[in-house]
């Protein structure tokens, strides 16, 4: 059970800005001045949607080259239904709930910002927090592992951050994954000292070490991560760019990579191998089964159903699609799009001698 009566000094946090009739420019140049709950899942390295180095260059104002507006629909709809989720809370709990619109900092970590959705008045007469969460139907079973009801780890530490910040010993979590008051999860978590410990170790490192000396972080994440963070600070493919010398300090990383690579081929080798065997019993069982869809068999006392059904799919082949552009270019144009990629390769080849 997580320590909720830790013994520290209580604090009540300061008022960095009230946030009553700011516009949404003027917000985001207020939590530049630390930071925000939302912030710490990648500064701590637990975030599948931003890195740390996405934290970083926010904190810095450097805007994005290319903005990722593929979630501006589920964006929008979560601020659209907070207030109705937090009204789903309160009629679910009995709890009253209050809003205050202000950004608060905390007064020894003068970095960690906290903008609350709610706060709640317990029975006992202490406050609590509240925070506004939407999902949709398949993402639902994130709040749950193994059975046993979780709250998901990049909430988990926002939570934690304003508990820290707010100097409060509970974090409620409302999410909405549907269209009726039954569709919503309601968790809460309490105050855990040594986990508090461990990220304000971690953010103050992050601060002080990247943004405060504008060096930017190294990329730790997960490679569709990294590369969604690149492409959104380093824009497309330009073809006529000049090639670049990596540093030094990326030989490491380089090697690693070709070594990896070889591993990979290796166990490639092997895995082909595995499904042409698979591949090949499973043509001599289909010639068996000839026209018939499904077959039986008993082996040792248990009976395996095989089936062979016919899957139709409709498509257009190349062909097709070269004839459809020379005599159709209209609808060619309308209904065809283009996605572009990039591929990585490394070739090596003997340097030149000096």
């Amino acid at each position: 059970m997580p320590d909720t009566n830790m013994e520290r000094a209580r604090h009540d946090p300061p008022v960095l800005v009230d946030t009553e009739g700011l516009t949404r420019e003027e917000w985001l140049g207020w939590r530049r001045h630390g930071i925000g709950g939302s912030d710490v899942a990648a500064i701590i390295g637990i975030s599948p949607f931003r890195t740390a180095r996405d934290i970083y260059y926010d904190k810095l104002g450097i805007a994005a080259v290319e903005e990722d507006e593929g979630n501006w629909v589920a964006l929008e709809m979560g601020h659209l239904l907070e207030d109705l989720v937090a009204k789903i809370f309160e009629r679910k709990t009995g709890l009253k709930i209050y809003q205050i619109k202000k950004m608060y900092r905390h007064p020894l970590y003068l970095f960690m910002l906290a903008d609350v959705d709610y706060f709640i008045t317990m029975p006992d007469g202490t406050k609590a927090i509240l925070e506004i969460k939407t999902t949709n139907y398949n993402a639902k079973d994130l709040w749950w592992k193994d059975g046993r009801e979780i709250v998901p780890a990049y909430y988990e530490a926002q939570g934690r951050h304003y508990m820290a910040v707010m100097d409060m010993d509970r974090v409620f979590f409302c999410c909405l994954y549907g269209n009726t008051e039954d569709e919503a999860i309601i968790r809460e978590i309490r105050r855990d000292a040594a986990y508090e410990e461990e990220m304000i170790f971690l953010e103050q490192e992050f601060w002080n070490s990247y943004v405060q000396k504008q060096v930017p972080p190294p990329y730790l994440e997960d490679g569709d991560v990294i590369l969604a963070s690149a492409r959104q600070h380093c824009g497309r493919a330009d073809r006529d760019a000049e090639t670049i010398i990596l540093k030094d300090t990326m030989q490491s990383t380089l090697m690693r990579y070709m070594q990896l690579q070889e591993q990979k081929k290796q166990s490639d080798k092997y895995s082909k191998k595995l499904e042409a065997d698979i591949q090949r019993l499973k043509a001599i069982l289909a010639a068996e089964m000839g026209t018939s869809c499904k077959a039986v068999c008993d082996v040792g006392g248990s009976r395996y159903t095989l089936t062979y059904n016919p899957v139709r799919k409709m498509l257009v082949d190349k062909d097709n699609l070269a004839r459809l552009k020379l005599q159709y270019p209209e609808i060619y144009e309308q209904f065809v799009t283009a996605s572009e990629f990039r591929t990585f390769h490394v070739k090596v080849s003997a340097m030149d001698a000096a």
